[in-house]
């Protein structure tokens, strides 16, 4: 009897192992799976800032096609494949050119070769109008043409022309955007991907992040058992809403 009673306790250790063998197994699987399909396919990105308002709110969260452009080097983000060229219009986060450390977000605007100038807020590419559907302007006030390097050149710019496999990128908040007519180019290889679907949204009090905002709407259905709009509510509206 001694012998049958280890028999089964052997057994039940070994079906106790096999369990936890075959969920390891799986759950190390997926995670493999979430690592390349962040790496090459699709990556989620949130918004801190209003210079893609009205297209892009803060408190948005977005997921970009990593595959767009290309397939690139995990880790440099360089292209091993280039699949196609970003076109005007397209919404972008890229690798910040004056800080690695940081991605932004938007809107390609001018194309290599050509031909680019901003007068009084309005964009001349290769001498032709171009105006963007998107882009609005909260700020009455005309910057006139910079003096000197030093002066700023948000409403008046260039012209310059855009160089081989490089955007020229503005935010579709003309007035409150920091882009190309401040710091220059992005290169392609630079592009992180295309943005196309907002998977989530949320608002609070501005200033505040995600997890205290929350908390102010949870503290209003604790003492006052309604929950608290003005700290935290979701934008049931813009969550499967695609960026144009």
């Amino acid at each position: 009897m001694q012998l049958n009673y280890t028999s089964q306790a052997q057994r039940g250790r070994s079906r106790s192992k096999s369990f936890f063998r075959e969920y390891g197994e799986a759950l190390f699987i997926a995670l493999i799976l979430a690592l390349v399909v962040r790496a090459f396919l699709v990556q989620a990105f949130s918004i801190p800032s209003g210079s893609m308002q009205p297209t892009l709110l803060v408190g948005d969260y977005l997921l970009v096609n990593k595959f767009t452009y290309g397939i690139r080097n995990p880790f440099t983000n360089k292209i091993w494949i280039s699949v196609a060229k970003p076109q005007r219009g397209d919404v972008v986060v890229f690798i910040f050119p004056q800080d690695p450390s940081k991605d932004y977000i938007k809107r390609v605007i001018g194309l290599p070769g050509e031909r680019l100038q901003i007068i009084d807020k309005k964009v001349y590419i290769n001498g032709r109008l171009v105006e963007t559907p998107q882009a609005v302007y909260t700020d009455p006030t005309i910057i006139p043409p910079p003096g000197s390097p030093m002066e700023a050149t948000r409403d008046n710019f260039g012209p310059v022309v855009v160089p081989e496999i490089s955007s020229f990128v503005m935010g579709d908040n003309r007035d409150q955007s920091y882009d190309s007519r401040f710091w220059g180019f992005v290169s392609q290889d630079a592009l992180r991907g295309k943005a196309f679907i907002i998977y989530f949204s949320w608002q609070g009090p501005p200033g505040v992040g995600f997890f205290p905002a929350l908390g102010g709407g949870l503290k209003g259905l604790v003492f006052h058992f309604s929950w608290d709009p003005n700290s935290f509510r979701l934008r049931w509206d813009r969550i499967g809403k695609m960026v144009h």
